[in-house]
């Protein structure tokens, strides 16, 4: 988990989208007296998601580059490949980032980057996003229609923009993150796209992480890997004391009254934490066994070291998913707030799993799961712990970063 990145990803050069058909239906549990999963209908919400190549040579950008943004069903039917009125040129990469809450619009991270650029970061080992250089921007995609809106473009304050959500309680409002001048900082604005709000106007610290509580009235957000919470405006923030040097990834609860984060002596070891919203009662919930908390993402050498493979809250907010080292492999594991870990998956040696998510309703657990050299999206039945393969992709690639369609 390095500063600045945790699900965008920039771009050399563009790859031809590829396509793999359908998933199949595996893994039937009947010994719990249900039907097999095949004879069952899923979900009918969509998961949008991104597939990329993983082995090509030439470093990092060459396989980020090929980055396109997915939707398909749950059964692993009707894969689509949203490329339409989303790449401009031959240097353009799209990446699935999330949802409106009705579920009607998907939010599609779109970039841009110099081979030049790709380049000297590939030699130097770190990132340069430079005005001229790199772009990337956040597009509100119509799932119905097809148009395309590029929200951070208009009045545009950066040249690298991330992180967009729609602001929670208020449709009329749109949050996301800006890079300013090496520096950055979390926004609201409309959700045309207008008047643009810094809500760490004058700071120097490199704020991420940003996110805002179920009611729209707090954000909370790493600052410089300390935590902080504010006032829905940015106004009073308040920074929860863990002790410890590396805090990451804030989450609220979905009744608001918790916040989950990572916290550790070091990005290497940091572990889940719970605290109550005004900043007392802080607890770890469990130890990950050492895990690193991060998941690589490619086959060939990534100066960047992967994605961040932080724990979320249940739908019902009583419990939280998360990923731990066991032996050599990384399995999933849930725990309600009194710490008592229940270990979901038990693999073969070498298995990792990573991002889990679960549904709307809270019956099923999406995740992903790098097996036989191939990271292939999953989904779990919670009732019985039965599993879902949704994609079936060929050696050298990956699905990354999936996310459940809301409501439909």
């Amino acid at each position: 988990m390095k500063r600045g990145r945790k699900e965008n990803y920039d771009v050399q050069v563009i790859r031809k989208a590829f396509s793999f058909g359908s998933a199949v239906m595996l893994c039937v549990f009947i010994a719990f007296g249900q039907p097999p999963l095949s004879e069952m209908t899923l979900t009918d919400r969509l998961i949008g998601y991104t597939e990329l190549c993983t082995n090509l040579p030439g470093g990092r950008q060459a396989n980020v580059g090929t980055m396109r943004a997915i939707v398909v069903k749950p059964d692993g039917s009707d894969r689509k490949v949203l490329d339409e009125l989303l790449l401009q040129g031959s240097d353009t990469m799209t990446q699935f980032a999330g949802w409106s809450p009705d579920g009607k619009t998907a939010i599609i991270g779109r970039g841009w980057k110099s081979s030049e650029n790709a380049k000297w970061e590939e030699a130097h080992k770190q990132f340069r996003n430079i005005e001229g250089q790199v772009k990337y921007d956040n597009c509100l995609l119509d799932i119905s229609s097809g148009s395309v809106t590029n929200v951070t473009s208009v009045e545009r304050i950066s040249c690298y923009n991330s992180g967009l959500f729609f602001w929670p309680n208020d449709s009329s409002k749109l949050g996301f993150t800006a890079l300013i001048d090496g520096v950055s900082h979390p926004f609201k604005m409309d959700v045309d796209g207008r008047n643009k709000i810094d809500l760490t106007k004058g700071s120097n610290d490199f704020t991420y992480g940003f996110n805002a509580s179920k009611d729209g009235k707090r954000i909370a957000y790493h600052k410089d890997y300390q935590v902080y919470i504010a006032n829905a405006d940015g106004s009073d923030p308040r920074c929860i004391a863990t002790g410890n040097h590396f805090n990451f990834g804030p989450q609220w609860s979905p009744d608001g009254a918790w916040l989950l984060l990572v916290s550790g002596e070091r990005n290497t070891n940091c572990n889940p934490y719970v605290v109550k919203s005004d900043g007392t009662g802080l607890k770890k919930l469990v130890d990950r066994g050492g895990y690193k908390g991060s998941i690589e993402f490619l086959d060939v050498y990534d100066f960047h070291e992967g994605s961040s493979d932080i724990p979320v809250w249940s739908a019902d907010g009583k419990s939280v998913f998360y990923t731990a080292l066991v032996g050599d492999t990384v399995e999933l594991f849930q725990t309600g707030l009194d710490g008592e870990p229940k270990q979901l998956t038990k693999s073969k040696h070498g298995t990792l799993h990573y991002h889990p998510e679960p549904s709307p309703d809270g019956e099923w657990l999406l995740y992903g799961s790098k097996r036989d050299g191939i990271r292939q999206l999953f989904a779990m039945r919670l009732s019985d712990y039965s599993e879902n393969q949704i994609t079936k992709l060929k050696f050298g690639h990956a699905a990354m970063w999936a996310h459940w369609q809301p409501k439909k």
